[in-house]
């Protein structure tokens, strides 16, 4: 294809990593390496260097300039307020927190298979769900997949349970992984997601890497961030107040009587007080 002129996005080993491609019409044009792609966690979520491939190629095909097409790459990521269930990073407390809405099969491998290539000195926890209105088998996938690419699993029903009882599905996935090798004393079985997710940030250390397979994504993800929050205030609130040097630096002679604040336009600026005698 490529040989007789048609147009291809190909993904090129180099020496600084991989190169998406576009060859058109005998024209060989590198478009970006994949590390510099902030969706792809530099380089490491495989699917999202295909996704990148592939907008890339729509893109070039409908006359998009090359450098707005990098200009895409370069401002999109997977923040929760850019692409909110997709492997949204947490990185303000001393472990990793990863948010993804994956709920099926293959989104499950694909997740793991990235958490895979993260380097953490620590465990890697993971909260595991499965939508109630799939088939058994399509569950029990669901665990097949996740299994051996975790320390601890924290197993939950989603809110909607869709036709199943609470503890059905957890039970489903605990009894799966058992039959794959997971210790029982890895498992944690919480069925409510906000308990869930309490749980396994409560049991994260420094170091390690908490994957939650959300349903309710925008609770879970403020979980996330509150998460020890209240801790955190009443730490502020024994801070000691900050000593303003230029106050300090003044003669000690001074009389600050002397001395107004002033604040307006300008900032905010201590002065001496005109006499209006």
């Amino acid at each position: 294809h490529i040989k007789q002129g048609g147009t291809a996005v190909v993904l090129e080993q180099g020496i600084n990593g991989d190169m998406i491609t576009i060859y058109d019409s005998g024209s060989h044009i590198p478009l970006l390496w994949t590390h510099l792609i902030p969706a792809t966690i530099e380089g490491k979520a495989v699917h999202n260097v295909q996704n990148a491939m592939f907008a890339s190629g729509m893109s070039f095909a409908m006359d998009v300039e090359l450098e707005q097409i990098r200009h895409g790459l370069r401002t999109f990521d997977t923040s929760f307020f850019q692409a909110p269930g997709r492997m949204n990073q947490y990185d303000e407390h001393p472990f990793k927190v990863i948010l993804d809405y994956g709920h099926n099969p293959a989104a499950i491998n694909m997740v793991c298979q990235t958490i895979d290539r993260f380097e953490i000195s620590g465990r890697k926890i993971c909260v595991l769900a499965a939508p109630g209105d799939r088939r058994d088998e399509d569950i029990l996938a669901i665990a097949d997949e996740a299994a051996g690419h975790f320390d601890h699993y924290v197993l939950k029903a989603d809110d909607n349970r869709r036709g199943r009882d609470l503890q059905e599905v957890p039970q489903m996935l605990r009894k799966q992984l058992i039959s794959q090798g997971v210790a029982d004393n890895q498992i944690d079985v919480i069925a409510d997601e906000t308990e869930a997710v309490d749980a396994a940030l409560s049991m994260s250390r420094e170091g390690d890497l908490l994957l939650i397979f959300g349903d309710e994504i925008t609770r879970c993800w403020k979980q996330i961030i509150n998460f020890n929050s209240d801790l955190e205030d009443s730490n502020a609130d024994k801070s000691q107040p900050v000593v303003s040097n230029v106050i300090k630096a003044m003669d000690d002679d001074i009389d600050m009587g002397d001395y107004e604040l002033i604040k307006d336009d300008r900032g905010v600026r201590i002065a001496r007080q005109e006499d209006n005698d």
